[in-house]
């Protein structure tokens, strides 16, 4: 008898040892469950503000993609500023900003500590020369490109287009679009004097209104039929082929940061570099999706394939 009713306690007790164990695994699974959204087991909102400032080319498209930002994090606020590229550099190697916009690689940029700046390639802007629709030529070569930009060749008759004198249309100096267009549509070649307007909306209207007009814009520019991009030694000026590395003339947006990104920058970075901004909002606005790209540039120019 007594070893009945020791058996049966012995029973009961480890029972009881089985359902504390079961419980244990249980709450320990919900536990998990409930860090993963976070990966670090940390569940608080993110709060806090950057200030954004370089390029004015990327303005509206950092601009857009602060104002989503900040609807799903009401606790955040994103600045975002303009100045120029060389403003943006200069400003977050100071620390007074925790993101510099550029147009161009820190490298290129004089007086610039770019050993000191991580670089965030956000997006692809694709140019091209764009000509007046009289013109009468939709391609032409690079070399022949150079010499239309260098002065060279003077009438649109010798590219078998019409009798029409040549008209350039530039950007001034500071421009980035006309930096990326001289180094990769001229080889670095200095273009020959003609009229220089700071806007690629004046750039375009002054094309579509002057006979023998010619000067680049960036492919977002291309929406109707009141100027014609040129073809390159026969590529044509499309985002696939810059994407591919056939056709020559594109570059980076660049996002700078003094260091890693860490915070809300590093968030904002990562919001910007994400496969859904990238595909709508980016893309919608003209740009080429970074996360597309075949090949890759590095600041000399040298392109390779991923």
């Amino acid at each position: 008898m007594k070893s009945f009713k020791r058996l049966t306690f012995m029973m009961m007790l480890s029972l009881v040892v089985i359902i504390a164990a079961a419980c244990g695994n249980n709450s320990a699974k919900e536990d998990g469950e409930g860090n993963s959204g976070s990966g670090n087991g940390n569940s608080e909102e993110l709060s806090g503000s950057i200030t954004v400032s370089g390029s004015s080319a990327m303005q509206p498209l950092v601009a857009a993609a602060a104002e989503q930002f900040m609807n799903e994090n009401p606790d955040v606020d994103v600045q975002v500023q303009a100045g120029g590229s060389g403003t943006g550099l200069s400003q977050v190697s100071e620390g007074s900003v925790d993101i510099g916009n550029s147009d161009v690689f820190a490298e290129e940029k004089e007086g610039i500590p770019a050993d000191e700046l991580v670089d965030h390639k956000v997006a692809v802007v694709g140019m091209t020369a764009a000509v007046n629709p009289e013109v009468g030529i939709k391609d032409i070569s690079k070399e022949d490109l150079k010499k239309v930009f260098t002065g060279e060749i003077k009438n649109w008759k010798e590219l078998g287009g019409k009798d029409q004198k040549i008209v350039l249309v530039n950007r001034p100096d500071s421009s980035g679009t006309r930096d990326t267009f001289v180094k990769y549509g001229l080889d670095g070649e200095t273009p020959a004097e003609g009229v220089t307007e700071d806007s690629s909306n004046t750039v375009k209207k002054i094309i579509s209104e002057t006979e023998g007009a010619v000067g680049y814009l960036a492919f977002s520019y291309f929406t109707d039929d009141t100027v014609t991009p040129l073809s390159i030694d026969g590529v044509k000026a499309t985002d696939e082929n810059v994407q591919k590395g056939e056709f020559p003339i594109w570059a980076y947006q660049h996002s700078y940061t003094k260091g890693e990104a860490d915070g809300v920058a590093k968030a904002f970075l990562d919001y910007m570099m994400g496969e859904e901004f990238q595909k709508s909002v980016l893309k919608d606005q003209g740009y080429i999706p970074a996360i597309d790209m075949k090949v890759e540039r590095d600041a000399e120019g040298k392109q390779t394939d991923k």
